[in-house]
């Protein structure tokens, strides 16, 4: 497991836990903060300072979610310290955030136990995914951090009722999947080229989680047609590569395609970034990292479709090499495209990948996923990120399974009279869009109707997480660096289906 922090329900009592941290759960109730029923037994009250109501007034509680005091209590002779932690009105949102509030609250402690306030199992699953994500670390530092910095070894869940052991199980699931994604977002990108993330999908799929792989290197790439691939990746001296993972459990519902991705560094190629632009690109393959992620936890969440995860990766690099503007690539479908800004790489990578699917693969959805456009962030800021679709069942699927993550997806137009920018006068298409007088910049939704040349006509839903697949800070659930956005509503939507 990849997190220090472990959760788990526990038998008996807060008032019999030895854990060094006790937590009880204030609601907002109707009529101002309310202990839940039943949690504060007696000897538990026998060691408060005070009464609850006169302890909720003194600071100033209302129960919002992830609000927090704590204060020391004697137990057996010594001390320990007992927070009030708002969970606002024990929903899956709330709870999500009363999780993540307690483990960035609760670091430097060994073990902490929480009277559960008896919700369902929605909410222990936002639970465990909020408190273990918020525990999540990454560094490579050559100094162990300080001991008042270090995560919860664990969470004591007391006093649960039946089902709630499965409920925290699968939110672990699905934050160690999110994990796994983060890991290889925040890897830098010396380390992390295209073979190497190739090494690490065979690694997943070896790691007995029931995947298939196949890797296509350059020489594979060239032979089988796959030239955006290896027109974006044709200016590294570190050489593209394609990777197909499969997840087949028994009798399979449908089949569904996930593409990512997969940028291990953008130069922006000849088209050149900005310095301050360019020191975020090593996450610029963080949909591939996602889709990797999902089909390593199919399994785990109890999945009934059959998926295959395609990793579409390539370092855009600068060299006397690279695709020059103006350069046309022939895509895997024959489809020829004209490279106006090679910065605009990750739809060509994406547009083989895409082009591949809906041709060789015949899938029932298809689904891509890519930080993609500056214009989608523009749009939406960091918080939500943008959903494209064909197809209004999937588009409603999606966004419902993101809205039970607490990773909202906003739908937005695939607007037909934009689809002229999308053409080129020397080739089929042109990879940003050209935009004739009539039409603002509409940067997002050039890349969307550009993709949707490569579906074959197939459902299919275009999650650009441009804006929040990256975090400047620590905070709730996030910490600095890729966030893998949409892994746990990818997950879910596919647990759904």
């Amino acid at each position: 497991m990849p997190f220090a922090t472990e959760i788990h329900p526990v038998p008996g009592t807060l008032a019999e836990s030895t854990a060094d941290l006790l937590v009880l759960p204030v609601l907002t109730g109707e009529e101002g903060p309310e202990a839940v029923e039943g949690v504060v037994d007696g000897g538990l009250t026998q060691v408060l300072p005070a009464p609850l109501t006169d302890l909720f007034t003194h600071y100033a509680l209302t129960g919002k979610p992830g609000e927090l005091s704590q204060f020391p209590v004697s137990r057996d002779g010594g001390l320990v310290r007992l927070a009030l932690l708002g969970v606002g009105s024990g929903g899956p949102d709330d709870l999500r955030k009363a999780g993540a509030a307690l483990a960035r609250a609760a670091r430097g402690n060994e073990r902490a136990a929480l009277a559960w306030p008896g919700a369902g199992g929605e909410a222990a699953t936002a639970f465990a995914e909020g408190a273990l994500l918020a525990s999540y670390t990454f560094t490579l530092k050559s100094a162990e951090a300080p001991s008042a910095q270090r995560p919860l070894a664990a969470v004591d869940v007391v006093g649960g009722g039946q089902g709630l052991a499965e409920a925290l199980a699968l939110g672990t699931s699905l934050a160690t999947a999110t994990a796994l994604a983060r890991d290889l977002i925040n890897t830098p990108s010396m380390t992390k080229d295209p073979e190497w993330m190739a090494a690490r999908a065979r690694e997943v799929a070896a790691a007995d989680t029931g995947l298939d792989v196949r890797v296509w290197d350059e020489k594979d790439l060239d032979e089988e047609g796959f030239g955006a691939i290896l027109g974006v990746g044709q200016g590294s001296s570190r050489p593209p590569r394609l990777v197909q993972l499969s997840y087949t459990p028994e009798n399979p519902t449908e089949h569904v395609v996930l593409v990512g991705k997969g940028i291990t560094f953008d130069t922006g190629g000849l088209s050149l970034k900005p310095n301050d632009n360019m020191k975020l690109m090593k996450t610029d393959m963080s949909g591939s990292a996602i889709v990797l992620a999902v089909l390593s936890a199919l399994a785990a969440v109890g999945s009934g479709v059959r998926v295959t995860g395609l990793l579409a990766l390539a370092e855009n690099a600068v060299s006397g090499d690279a695709t020059r503007i103006g350069d046309v690539l022939t895509t895997y479908t024959g489809k020829t495209v004209e490279v106006l800004n090679s910065d605009a790489e990750g739809r060509l990578v994406l547009a083989d990948a895409m082009g591949y699917a809906s041709t060789e693969l015949a899938p029932d959805v298809l689904v891509d996923v890519a930080t993609l456009t500056g214009a989608a962030k523009l749009a939406l800021g960091t918080g939500t990120g943008a959903l494209y679709s064909n197809d209004d069942a999937v588009a409603a699927e999606i966004e419902s399974a993101g809205q039970a993550s607490g990773e909202p997806l906003w739908r937005m137009p695939l607007t037909e009279d934009y689809v002229p920018t999308t053409r080129s006068r020397v080739a089929d298409l042109a990879n940003i869009g050209t935009r004739g007088r009539d039409f603002g910049p509409a940067g997002a939704t050039d890349a969307a109707l550009f993709l949707r040349e490569f579906t074959g006509g197939l459902p299919w839903a275009h999650l650009d997480i441009a804006g929040p697949g990256r975090s400047m800070q620590e905070s709730g659930l996030l910490s600095k660096g890729g966030t893998a956005f949409t892994t746990r509503t990818l997950l879910r939507w596919l647990a759904r289906r």
